[in-house]
């Protein structure tokens, strides 16, 4: 059965290094909310922008309009029986709930790696970030903040699905902790 594997959580929260690192080893496709959005967007990659959150390409619409591109891509890939890994903060249960509708829809497995870590790491991670400049993500402290104001929870989620992930230790061993609770092992 093919799988959907969302790694989520708020700005700087390990989700994209850990994501591509993981969809690198398995060779399973991977759809970055960032690279996704700025290429809907005509722009380059590594563009920076300023638009400040729900705002320009950061608004709600342009926010459902590059999660709808990213399921439209994912679909493809699920019907050929291959996985695919999804990038993004995902902060709504309503964002996460169109995931798994999809994955049912399917017949596709969708497993949730909700990234997080101390908000000191997030600073030490948009510091480096902003010297960056093959970063693609645009995120900085300010928006962290709003972002974390409305983060809705995944308590909608159920223990099998969800995977909590303190992202603060080293890629290797994030994977090894990925790869055991995807095999059911503690």
């Amino acid at each position: 059965m093919p799988t959907l594997f969302v790694f989520f959580g708020l700005i700087a929260s390990g989700k994209s290094t850990v994501a591509e690192a993981f969809a690198l080893r398995h060779q399973r496709l991977y759809l970055n909310t960032d690279r996704v959005r700025k290429q809907l967007a005509g722009i380059a990659a590594t563009e920076r922008r300023s638009d400040g959150r729900n705002q320009g390409i950061y608004s709600p619409e342009y926010t459902e309009r590059t999660y709808r591109a990213m399921l439209d891509a994912a679909v493809t890939r699920i019907r050929q029986g291959k996985d695919v890994v999804l990038d993004g903060s995902y902060s709504r249960k309503s964002d996460r709930a169109n995931v798994l509708e999809c994955g049912a829809s399917l017949g596709a497995d969708v497993r949730f790696i909700f990234c997080h870590c101390s908000e000191k790491e997030v600073q030490r991670r948009l510091e480096l970030r902003s010297r960056d400049p093959l970063a693609v993500s645009d995120g900085r402290w300010e928006i962290y903040l709003k972002q974390k104001e409305h983060f809705e929870q995944p308590n909608e989620l159920e223990e099998n699905q969800l995977l909590l992930l303190d992202t603060e230790a080293e890629p290797d061993f994030l994977l090894t902790i990925l790869t055991r609770w995807l095999h059911g092992k503690p």
